[in-house]
């Protein structure tokens, strides 16, 4: 019995070990990209969002006299000449300039006040966000082994731990600590 003991406790040991550095990785981007995920309200995954209001000096036409060249000359100065989409007037006073890749330019035709938005994409935070909303079915399948590797991790790190350290022991409360917790805001926060 203490052989077939100590050959599941090995057993055990071998395959936490193995199963851990093999999603690691995973479990980082999942951990950094969940962060992320969690302060949304004050982090775009998506997108930076750079914001620059300025008063524009030259005298504007009135809304009539408008036209395509006009916002050409408006978006030189921010290097956006080409990235150009459409525009349209909100309000009579107001008129907003569509660029590629989400950018806008709105402009008070009156005062001259103007404010840009440049969007930039983030790249890697972006894609790494994305994998939260399952984009395939190859994401499916790799995920759910993702969670089956987390499962036996799991249960191969309580099981390796022997004595009072172990689940009969300290272990044993901080494990279901750990369970109580989620729980607790489940159901009543």
């Amino acid at each position: 019995m203490k052989l077939l003991n100590n050959k599941f406790y090995k057993w055990s040991r071998n395959i936490h070990r193995d199963l851990s550095f093999f999603f690691s990785g995973m479990l980082l981007i999942y951990a950094i990209s969940g962060l992320v995920m969690n302060h949304r309200q004050s982090i775009n995954p998506q997108y930076s969002v750079e914001r620059k209001a300025y008063v524009i000096q030259q005298m504007l036409p009135a809304k009539e006299a408008i036209n395509k060249q006009v916002v050409m000359a408006l978006l030189k100065p921010l290097g956006e000449e080409k990235n150009y989409t459409k525009h349209y007037f909100p309000e009579s006073s107001l008129m907003k300039i569509f660029l590629k890749g989400g950018s806008s330019l709105v402009v008070n035709i009156k005062t001259g006040e103007a404010v840009y938005e440049a969007l930039h994409r983030r790249y890697i935070i972006g894609a790494m966000a994305r994998l939260h909303y399952n984009p395939g079915k190859w994401w499916t399948l790799f995920a759910d082994a993702f969670a089956i590797g987390l499962i036996i991790i799991t249960f191969t790190g309580i099981l390796m731990i022997k004595g009072s350290k172990g689940l009969w022991g300290r272990g044993g409360v901080e494990f279901i600590a750990g369970i109580m917790i989620p729980l607790l805001f489940l159901f009543f926060f």
